[in-house]
């Protein structure tokens, strides 16, 4: 018998009122729901995208979890499932009908603390107070470049699409293996947005001893760093497994266009 663990964003109004409707329809089919998500088959998550990294966290403890990513949110470029067609599609999940899409995690490592990124690291300016950031990378030990700043966003392609957009950064489609770093109003303005190879480890250290950086990963602040600090930052094997469905996939693009109104007229 199937066992789900389910998420849901409960300041969201819609998304409480389909987690509601998820509970009984799951009890019709006899799928227990569990407080465990190791003791799961799959995850349903009901919210926006920012409710699937906070959810991510957890569903990586389980790695062979199938996620069920209902969109109880507004953008949805990783929560594609409409609320309205949900039951439906979990119906055909439950048959059978579907296949996984998988999405890379980034491990980081800050003073002997391990954590995962979805969508991305950034660095930046530990108050409003400091000019710069200074910071520098390096790549498999080699020295690549000083970063000097607002900050610098490292991120996987699957967060391309969030932070490092905005910052100016490219739009990479999830099935490239790399590793985005997107700088934050860089000083100098030859510094661009590079895109590099998966198989590379970043080390970022802040330059200066009187200087310091925050440190945020997936929206969330970890750690406050310095000049003694080194954080590793690579691709391991950790994937989350997203259930897509036979013939109701959208591809990248087709998400792309629907979330930022590729080709529209502007007036």
């Amino acid at each position: 018998m199937k066992k789900c663990y389910i998420f849901v964003n409960k300041e969201k109004k819609k998304a409480m009122e389909f987690f509601g409707k998820v509970n009984l329809f799951l009890k019709e089919k006899k799928i227990e729901v569990v407080e465990k998500i190791e003791e799961a088959n799959f995850a349903i998550v009901i919210g926006g995208d920012g409710t699937l990294l906070r959810a991510s966290k957890t569903i990586i403890k389980n790695p062979e979890i199938e996620v069920f990513a209902v969109n109880g949110g507004n953008l949805g470029f990783l929560t594609e499932i409409k609320l309205e067609k949900a039951i439906e599609s979990i119906q055909k999940y439950l048959n059978g009908d579907y296949k996984i899409k998988e999405r890379k995690f980034l491990t980081v490592n800050i003073k002997n603390r391990q954590y995962d990124a979805l969508n991305e690291v950034v660095f930046y300016k530990n108050n409003v107070g400091v000019n710069l950031v200074k910071l520098s990378v390096y790549s498999n030990s080699e020295f690549m470049s000083n970063y000097r700043g607002d900050g610098l966003i490292v991120c996987t392609p699957t967060g391309s699409t969030a932070y490092s957009m905005s910052a100016g950064g490219p739009i990479v489609s999830p099935n490239v293996n790399a590793i985005i770093l997107t700088p934050i109003a860089a000083h100098n303005l030859s510094t661009r947005p590079v895109v590099i190879g998966e198989e590379e480890e970043l080390t970022i250290t802040v330059n200066g001893e009187d200087k310091f950086a925050n440190v945020l990963i997936d929206g969330e602040n970890i750690d406050l760093i310095s000049c003694e600090d080194n954080v590793v930052i690579k691709v391991l094997g950790k994937k989350l497994k997203m259930i897509v469905l036979n013939g109701e996939e959208q591809n990248h693009y087709s998400i792309l266009r629907e979330t930022l109104k590729w080709g529209n007229s502007l007036c």
